[in-house]
């Protein structure tokens, strides 16, 4: 319930964004921390709780992406149900390739490329069927209005991306607590023991996979809306499924406000970069990759383990009785 109060608090925090701050750029910034984190607790649900690392998370991203503009410019369907449709068939493909994965056995590496590979087939035939633009990419054409998921300022999308961060939070709070989440977790830590002791494991992985599969279409179809524009490289591209991975790894595997906090690390590293040595191309990448190192020699448990080492833990009740007598 403490993690429940702190969870509330800290996106209660959050949500004072819009009201204390005037500047565009800095709500732009705070907006994109809520997307990364959205990315990076999608696969953290699969990746951190149970511990299925994924390297093709932008399978569901661009399926979510593609959806929404795809339903808006070709056939004029609203938004805010492309919205729907988004999330359900990025949740629909990771079922897919969840089931052609863990219904063999396939785990650790393997599972890992199989998930790379999906991505780079729904990039290649993104880059090829006219429905989507093909090589040239979708533009989504501006409109103006709350109705047609597009804010005349950024405050409108600061609570868009707030309410799905919150949900994907929250979601990962509940697994923390209930049934599912320990039998994920056992999973995580041993599958052959898990099976040993009545865990469906192929039922629970498949659960997690399409929970992560539903936020990552979530954050597609936020980036869809608030950029405007797709292309197969931005939707299904490296950058994507590398971000995904690297924000709960740099925050924190496994824990609830890791991907919070890898978000914020990686942005405020992100714009230093870019006011130091300006906005190169390719340049974020090679930033994500020396983090990731730096992380994995120095900081295995990410920063939330920092700051678990550094928080003050309070003295036991029998110690404390103690000092008091001897007081």
């Amino acid at each position: 319930m403490k993690q429940l109060v702190l969870l509330g608090l800290v996106f209660a925090v959050i949500g004072l964004a819009p009201f204390v701050i005037s500047s565009e750029f800095t709500l732009n910034l705070v907006i994109m921390v809520l997307y990364a984190a959205l990315l990076g607790q999608a696969w953290n649900i699969l990746g951190g709780y149970g511990g299925q690392f994924s390297f093709g998370h932008a399978a569901y991203f661009g399926t979510g992406a593609y959806t929404v503009a795809v339903l808006q410019v070709q056939l004029g369907i609203n938004p805010w149900l492309g919205l729907v449709a988004g999330g359900v068939m990025a949740m629909l493909v990771a079922a897919f390739i969840g089931f052609a994965t863990f219904r063999y056995g396939l785990r650790g590496s393997y599972f890992a490329l199989v998930t790379l590979a999906f991505a780079e087939v729904l990039r290649i035939l993104s880059n090829s069927v006219p429905f989507t633009g093909a090589g040239v990419g979708i533009l989504i054409p501006l409109d103006q209005s709350a109705a047609n998921f597009q804010f005349a300022s950024k405050q409108g999308f600061f609570w868009v991306i707030w309410v799905m961060t919150l949900a994907a939070f929250a979601t990962v709070w509940w697994i923390g607590k209930s049934r599912f989440g320990a039998q994920l977790m056992a999973v995580r830590d041993n599958e052959d023991a898990a099976r040993a002791l009545g865990v469906e494991a192929f039922k629970v992985k498949m659960g997690a996979i399409m929970l992560s599969g539903l936020f990552s279409g979530l954050a597609g179809v936020f980036y869809a809306q608030y950029f405007l524009y797709l292309d197969p490289y931005i939707a299904y591209g490296p950058a994507i499924s590398i971000e995904s991975l690297l924000v709960p790894i740099v925050g924190g595997l496994g824990t609830l406000f890791g991907p919070l906090l890898g978000a914020i690390g990686l942005h405020l590293i992100s714009e230093a970069t870019r006011e130091l040595i300006g906005d190169l191309p390719g340049i974020s990448l090679v930033i994500y990759g020396i983090v990731l190192v730096i992380m994995v020699l120095f900081m295995p448990r990410g920063l939330a383990g920092l700051v678990r080492r550094l928080w003050p833990k309070p003295a036991p009740a029998k110690a404390q009785a103690t000092e008091g007598g001897h007081a």
